[in-house]
């Protein structure tokens, strides 16, 4: 590529980048996306395996409200493109949705990649140009450089937009390299870490044997002590691992516990086997006779818990609880699960941390770097899965892309370019 070509560059080809990338080109100026992947949205994609949820319907909010102690910074953005004008993006691109059970929205084929392909088409028929395979190594003398297939290349642009991503799936593009180069630049990043994650939990070598990669279905988790009422109760599901429990109910939960875990060195998590049952109800089904019945039977029959929420019932509660039908009961409502550290931030959903929005400007311009931009998981910003987190993407991005487009009109008046 020609150093002398004027151009605006978007590093990353995500959710974030690809906004930016679109809303920048309609503006009029040229735009070119450099990834360090062979193919663009590889992470997209992957999160559209089992269904892509691109937001929710709840109302704003309470939508707000999901991004937790950036609640100040995100809100104002989700004012400018919020969840109504994401969906009236997606439908632009021809694809129809639809609004789930849980109020989660998705595409109504469910699918990913028809809207990437749309997406890709349209960036394209903007004038968008597409560098694949070119990884962004920092600056050199003001100019951006890059590790290609051809060796390093240098590219000076008018203005960049930075969405490289977090450090989770590292295998689809997000490794966090890019924290170095800009902590040379003086720009301070806040560590980055495990978001939307599963939690180790020392099991027994028999629990973990038979139940593995087993599901624990239809159940609520909050953290504290079955004394403290510290978070409210989260429905959903977990999968047992060999490590520990993963799965929507402890990715809910996952900063809270996290920031537990970090100063305590452990924290607990609270199962209610039984949603459907009170603890006064359980205890007076399990207070009848028994007769022959085994202990698992007579739990399947008057508690319906049987299978890996019986082996959860033997792996934490000892003799004496299990052979009293008010202990049991008790337990089965509020069953402390010990969890220890997140696992690695490699095979977690997102991260949290990363470049701060105190030293970005509203548009999300690096204020000691004008004319750079962030946007997307490289944001210290975290939220839970149920279309916030990639909500939140798209809408960073096309927040960011609205600044550059600004930051260059200004130029442009001032003559400086």
């Amino acid at each position: 590529m020609s150093t002398s070509t004027p151009i605006i560059a978007v590093i990353g080809a995500g959710p974030a980048g690809l906004m930016a990338a679109e809303v920048i080109a309609r503006a009029g100026f040229s735009v070119a996306v450099f990834d360090a992947k062979p193919s663009a949205g590889r992470k997209l994609l992957r999160a559209g395996s089992g269904g892509l949820n691109l937001t929710h319907g709840e109302p704003l909010s309470a939508f707000v409200d999901r991004y937790a102690e950036r609640t100040g910074q995100v809100a104002p953005m989700l004012d400018r493109f919020g969840p109504s004008q994401l969906l009236d993006w997606v439908h632009g691109l021809g694809i129809e949705t639809f609004v789930g059970s849980s109020q989660r929205i998705f595409p109504v084929d469910k699918k990913a990649a028809p809207l990437l392909r749309a997406w890709l088409t349209r960036l394209r028929g903007l004038g968008v140009h597409f560098h694949m395979r070119w990884r962004w190594v920092g600056w050199q003398d003001g100019a951006l450089q890059f590790d290609t297939p051809d060796g390093t290349q240098v590219v000076h642009a008018h203005a960049t937009v930075m969405a490289m991503g977090g450090a989770s799936w590292p295998e689809l593009g997000s490794d966090g390299r890019w924290v170095s180069p800009l902590e040379q630049q003086g720009i301070l990043v806040a560590p980055l870490k495990p978001s939307n994650c599963g939690f180790q939990v020392a099991w027994s070598d028999h629990f973990r044997e038979r139940f593995a990669r087993q599901p624990i279905k239809s159940v609520r988790g909050r953290l504290g002590s079955a004394n403290s009422n510290k978070d409210a109760w989260h429905s959903g599901e977990l999968m047992v691992t060999e490590e520990g429990l993963e799965g929507g109910l402890i990715y809910a939960l996952s900063a809270p516990a996290r920031e537990a875990v970090a100063q305590n060195g452990h924290t607990t998590l609270l199962l209610d086997l039984n949603p459907g049952r009170s603890e006064a109800q359980l205890a007076e089904r399990l207070s009848q006779p028994q007769g022959r019945r085994s202990l698992a039977r007579h739990l399947k029959s008057k508690a319906g818990i049987e299978g890996v929420k019986a082996g959860l019932l033997r792996e934490f509660c000892d003799h004496n609880v299990m052979n009293d039908p008010h202990q049991l009961a008790r337990h089965i409502k509020q069953l402390p699960v010990p969890l220890g550290k997140p696992f690695a931030i490699a095979r977690a959903i997102s991260s949290a941390g990363g470049v701060r929005f105190e030293d970005l400007t509203q548009e999300l311009m690096l204020k000691a770097l004008p004319g750079v931009f962030c946007a997307g998981e490289m944001l210290d910003w975290e939220a839970p899965t149920g279309g916030y987190l990639l909500t939140g993407c798209f809408t960073s991005g096309w927040i960011a892309g609205t600044g550059v487009a600004t930051f260059l009109r200004v130029v442009e008046q001032s003559g400086t370019r």
